[in-house]
């Protein structure tokens, strides 16, 4: 099963934290007692062959079902199995890691697997149980839980501001060089009113660190989270710009695949989540 989700055997001896030789007997073993191929070897990594996907699919249910009756038979609320998360590399190892390291310490049964990348990975094509995304969520028939919100704000450094001015309200942005992480739209609170702004800007990169490594260089204006810019907004390197039209909270969410119930190990994390960050520390 690990083989057909990761593409191979290297990317599924990895996820597994063993070596791509075990992996390799195993499932020359698993194919040999079923006298089926069940994986096509390509030079990209395997495929699954159609009796493969058949074995994969009543694998999957299998395994649920044996991680739903050894949670049943465990003391209450002990979790165990593997949970695998996906989490942004711009803002997970520093605020999202030492949560996932008290649930694992909650749940000496649990094996919590982290893949930390700003990418948008397809959870049900890559194994994922959920992910921990920040920022506005774009429409997807995934299942979102907001747990906090995130606050952030336009900046620039004293540098552009000195060269290029700063901007006073929204339309001024047209005249700017705008950090980005693609084609976002940026949306800013006039009162009650929603103002949404398509920036433009030569220099993009899709981690919030990049981001604000160019910000502090002096090569534009950057929307970025006040949990990243705190420390170069204290010291000077960043200055708040257009503070009269904030943007308004963004959040915090876990994402999870389609289905009628959250496994309970996604619901228990999904509540520490929420009791670390409702109060909006981020």
């Amino acid at each position: 099963m690990e083989v057909a989700d990761a593409g191979g055997v290297s990317p599924a001896a990895r996820r597994l934290g063993v070596s791509k030789s075990i992996v390799s007997r195993r499932l020359a073993r698993l194919e040999s007692e079923l006298g089926l191929q069940l994986l096509a070897r390509t030079t990209r990594g395997a495929a699954l062959t159609e009796a493969g996907a058949t074995f994969r699919d009543h694998a999957a249910k299998a395994c649920k079902e044996i991680e739903l009756a050894t949670e049943t038979l465990l003391p209450a609320g002990e979790l165990c199995g593997r949970l695998r998360i996906a989490a942004p590399l711009s803002f997970g190892p520093t605020h999202f890691a030492p949560v996932l390291a008290a649930l694992a310490r909650q749940h000496p049964q649990l094996h919590v697997h982290t893949s930390y990348s700003d990418r948008f990975v397809d959870l049900v094509a890559e194994g994922y149980d959920c992910a921990i995304r920040v920022g506005y969520l774009q429409d997807s028939n995934l299942i979102a839980r907001r747990v906090g919100p995130l606050y952030g704000k336009l900046v620039a450094s004293p540098r552009y501001i000195d060269t290029h001015g700063a901007p006073e309200a929204p339309e001024d942005l047209a005249a700017h060089e705008a950090l980005m992480q693609g084609t976002e739209a940026w949306q800013f609170q006039d009162g009650d009113r929603t103002v949404t702004v398509h920036p433009r800007g030569r220099f993009k990169a899709d981690n919030a660190i990049a981001l604000t490594a160019a910000a502090v260089a002096g090569l534009g204006i950057a929307w970025l989270p006040d949990g990243i810019t705190g420390e170069h907004v204290a010291s000077g390197a960043l200055v708040p710009v257009m503070t009269r039209y904030p943007p308004p909270p963004a959040g915090i969410y876990v994402i999870r695949p389609p289905g009628q119930h959250p496994a309970r190990k996604v619901r228990v994390l999904t509540e520490l989540l929420i009791e670390c960050f409702e109060q909006g520390k981020a």
